[in-house]
């Protein structure tokens, strides 16, 4: 017999100048774990945002990969994207470059299904957090 095991996270929706840095999404380790999305304005949008940063960050503490690691490499591409090196469209985590790209990428490709379930359309969603991003670049 295994004895039972309680997993917890606590999901946040806050406006996007509180989040830790310029990110729509976030994890923060710990017990709980936190997971941050910035408000959309749309639960739907929101919600698809969360689940991406839960798996996102399950397959990186599976793999050894640090919140630190993830933060300090999101960071530098943002201050990349604010001399134009990146487009307003591009994610950090899509990156060659990303730490986490293969992590990123999976927790993408189940943010898309759920999507496409939802009957949410998958580039008005992108346009969403794209214009989110635009309308804080101040940071």
């Amino acid at each position: 017999m295994s004895a039972e095991r309680e997993i917890r996270y606590v999901f946040k929706v806050v406006p996007h100048r509180k989040q830790r840095y310029e990110t729509i999404g976030d994890w923060i380790p710990g017990r709980p774990a936190h997971v941050v999305a910035s408000r959309l304005n749309n639960s739907d949008y929101e919600f698809l945002v969360l689940l991406h940063e839960m798996v996102e960050q399950e397959l990186c503490k599976k793999r050894g990969i640090s919140d630190s690691v993830v933060v300090a490499f999101d960071k530098k591409f943002e201050r990349e994207r604010a001399r134009g090196l990146h487009s307003p469209y591009a994610e950090p985590g899509g990156s060659r470059k990303a730490p986490y790209r293969r992590e990123h990428a999976f927790a993408t490709k189940i943010e898309r299904m759920m999507a496409k379930e939802m009957g949410i359309g998958w580039k008005r969603y992108v346009r969403a957090v794209a214009k989110i991003m635009a309308s804080d670049a101040s940071r």
